[in-house]
């Protein structure tokens, strides 16, 4: 248990040093899987309204990338279920409002996976499954429980982690993308974190990108201006066309689709 270092009945005082630097050097660093949840019906919308069936995803601050396989896991709405049958990740919420049966019946594959973090964890690894673990709060165990799903289904075939900034290295990872299918960026709260020139930064790489080749941006984030709920937003390239497909909890709990 703890990696074979302590007890859960040892004092704390025993490992004090440990727990000190601990604290003082590993920044805090979540993956909260329920947000596919709510990731979920955005990316099905982005197939719907291209009409592109294959994904090519690049996610900003996915951590350790569990939301990147979020087609591996099984979705329940009101009007109906999505993914696969069997998954071990089972999700649901409440739906403030209903998303589209005709979402639902969307079919849509991924073709490459790439997360772009400043300190992504490697939870194929026991020593970063236990790391992400650790951010788990006390008593959440229905949540430990669902991480720990989730990391199995990574570990099946896990998504390129791509450690930097993705505000700097966005644009090199976008010219990577296949030139023959629809890349779509997502990002959850990520974009909080950087500043208004970060997020400049991060729009005109977008841009870029979509004047040369298909590309869909999902966000969920704060809005800007009041509020505490996430706005749900996609813009389309080339055209730049901008959707807004409702509100959510922060860490996915209930979804009101308005789209």
């Amino acid at each position: 248990m703890l990696g074979g270092e302590a007890q859960w009945d040892n004092p704390l005082a025993e490992h004090q040093e440990f727990l000190a630097r601990f604290v003082a050097e590993q920044g805090v660093q979540t993956n909260e899987v329920q947000r596919s949840w709510v990731l979920a019906p955005l990316l099905l919308r982005v197939a719907e309204r291209t009409g592109v069936s294959t994904l090519d995803l690049v996610e900003l601050g996915p951590s350790a990338g569990l939301n990147l396989v979020w087609d591996r896991y099984r979705y329940a709405y009101e009007a109906g279920e999505w993914g696969p049958e069997r998954a071990a990740v089972r999700l649901t919420g409440e739906e403030r409002g209903p998303v589209p049966a005709r979402l639902l019946e969307g079919e849509v594959s991924v073709r490459g996976r790439v997360g772009i973090d400043r300190s992504p964890i490697d939870v194929t690894s026991e020593e970063g499954a236990r790391l992400l673990r650790s951010f788990v709060w006390a008593g959440q165990t229905e949540r430990l429980e669902r991480l720990d799903r989730a990391i199995d289904a990574l570990r099946a075939d896990p998504p390129e982690l791509v450690r930097g900034d993705f505000v700097e290295e966005l644009p090199e990872v976008l010219a990577a993308q296949p030139p023959d299918g629809l890349t779509v960026v997502f990002q959850t709260a990520a974009l909080g974190y950087v500043g208004d020139q970060g997020r400049k930064r991060v729009r005109e790489a977008l841009e870029t990108a979509g004047a040369e080749r298909p590309l869909a941006f999902v966000s969920t984030g704060k809005p800007r201006v009041g509020g505490e709920d996430w706005g749900l937003r996609l813009v389309y390239w080339p055209t730049g066309e901008r959707e807004f497909a409702g509100h959510a909890d922060f860490h996915g709990s209930w979804l009101r689709w308005e789209l």
